[in-house]
């Protein structure tokens, strides 16, 4: 008889599902996201939308899962047999003890290979420091020229030029013609930016083109394009592909746009905004220069009342008054010594004589004419300087009044709808028109609409 076996303590028993659980746990920690690439095979679409396929080259295979809510956003068909690169989560699943990968993202293997090549030159590229913001140049914020780098026959110059006219028709535009796709065309495209930046005849370049695959857009993910654009000394715009498309070139200009449309938008200011603020700081000026002219009315006002207050004359009337006294205070004491010391009266005389006040008050007197003749002038000249700076004023304030404009020979006209007219264009032959002038108003029929340089 063998003794009945005792319960060990010390064992730590693991269940089957426990065991399963744990080893998922440690391969999702130890394998986070890893990139793998094989072959698809046993590819199995359920109606739950999951796709469930084995991955495997030569030697080995992986079973797979990609779940319906990340399969949603592939670029093509899954099938048996195809080379596919997925970025995944190694899993176990628990139910069979097999271990599988979940996938969250698929790639054909040819697209992997250039999204492998693209982030390998990305990074090249950064660590150099040719998408380092402190060396992106600003946009002017009105070019005089625009140049673009496109296909002229494609459907992104299009787009660029309806944009451009509708925000901003009076920059020109310069278009450098190249192939946007295709063996040599990222060459092209750095040549023209090169160009561009040689002979300076735009203030912005516009680098564009539609949207399309990653293969299509290979052309601005060579480093070629990228050193051309940060070597330029204008300021380049990327606008490639769609919102979601995302290019070297994109890094390495000095502004992005999410497509053609939007970096033409980007490059020009809208015109409509800039006849707002310009009827804005017209009207401030207008008020500016109101307030000025109050304000120096009101100055020159209290200047006169100032003058008024410390006019010489006054000053001359208590002069005069403090003499009178003083005379007759003299006269007093005069008359007392001379009551007094009637002994003393021939040295009197002589020392009245020595100190007669009679040349002094004459002098006295001529200093009082003169003074007079001073103020006088002074105060003409005062009144001529603030003349001629009224007189300086109100010139300057006539020469921004639109009413001046009209007096030169303008006129102001205005369409069926009271709107003034900016562009021939905006009516057409027949169109009544209203012309306002220095003096009065002209009620005209248009006979016809010419364009710049139409001959009449």
């Amino acid at each position: 008889m063998f003794p009945a076996a005792q319960p060990d303590t010390a064992r730590d028993v693991f269940s089957v599902s426990r065991l399963n659980a744990e080893v998922r746990d440690l391969l999702g920690a130890t394998f986070p996201h890893i990139w793998v690439e094989g072959e698809l095979s046993n590819l199995a679409r359920p109606a739950s939308g999951h796709l469930y396929f084995t991955l495997k080259d030569a030697r080995a295979q992986v079973r797979c899962a990609l779940f319906r809510n990340r399969n949603r956003g592939l670029g093509f068909v899954p099938e048996d047999g195809m080379q596919v690169l997925v970025r995944a989560e190694v899993s176990l699943y628990e139910a069979r003890g097999d271990y599988q990968l979940i996938v969250d993202r698929m790639e054909a293997a040819g697209d992997g290979a250039l999204r492998r090549a693209f982030e390998a030159l990305k990074q090249r590229l950064a660590a150099e420091g040719l998408f380092d913001e402190a060396s992106k140049r600003p946009l002017p914020p009105l070019p005089r020229r625009i140049g673009v780098v496109t296909s002229p026959s494609g459907a992104a110059i299009r787009d660029i030029l309806s944009v451009l006219r509708r925000r901003f028709p009076a920059v020109p535009v310069l278009i450098y013609p190249v192939p946007v796709q295709g063996e040599g065309a990222a060459g092209r495209i750095a040549a023209a930016i090169r160009l561009a930046d040689q002979r300076r005849d735009c203030d912005v370049l516009i680098l564009a083109r539609g949207g399309g695959s990653l293969e299509d857009l290979w052309a601005f993910n060579e480093e070629v394009v990228a050193r051309a654009i940060h070597a330029a000394r204008i300021p380049v715009v990327s606008g490639v592909g769609h919102e979601v498309d995302v290019t070297i070139a994109d890094f390495a200009a000095d502004r992005r746009a999410p497509t053609p449309s939007a970096a033409a938008e980007l490059v020009v200011p809208d015109r409509d905004e800039w006849l707002a603020r310009l009827e804005s700081l017209e009207s401030r000026l207008t008020r500016l220069t109101r307030q000025r002219l109050a304000d120096a009315g009101q100055r020159l006002e209290w200047l006169a009342q100032r003058l008024q207050q410390r006019h010489p004359g006054a000053r001359l009337r208590q002069q005069a008054q403090r003499l009178d006294e003083l005379e007759l205070r003299l006269q007093r004491t005069l008359r007392q010594r001379l009551h007094r010391a009637g002994q003393r009266l021939a040295t009197l005389e002589a020392r009245l004589h020595r100190h007669d006040p009679a040349p002094r008050l004459q002098a006295a007197q001529q200093r009082c004419h003169s003074l007079e003749g001073r103020l006088q002038r002074a105060l003409r000249q005062t009144l001529e300087r603030a003349g001629q700076r009224l007189a300086t004023a109100a010139r300057q304030l006539e020469t921004v009044s639109p009413l001046a404009t009209l007096e030169r020979g303008y006129a102001i006209v205005t369409g069926p709808e009271g709107r003034i007219l900016h562009d021939a264009r905006e009516v057409a032959a027949g169109d009544a028109v209203e012309a306002r002038l220095a003096r009065g108003r002209l009620r005209c029929t248009v006979d016809a609409v010419l364009e710049d340089g139409d001959e009449c």
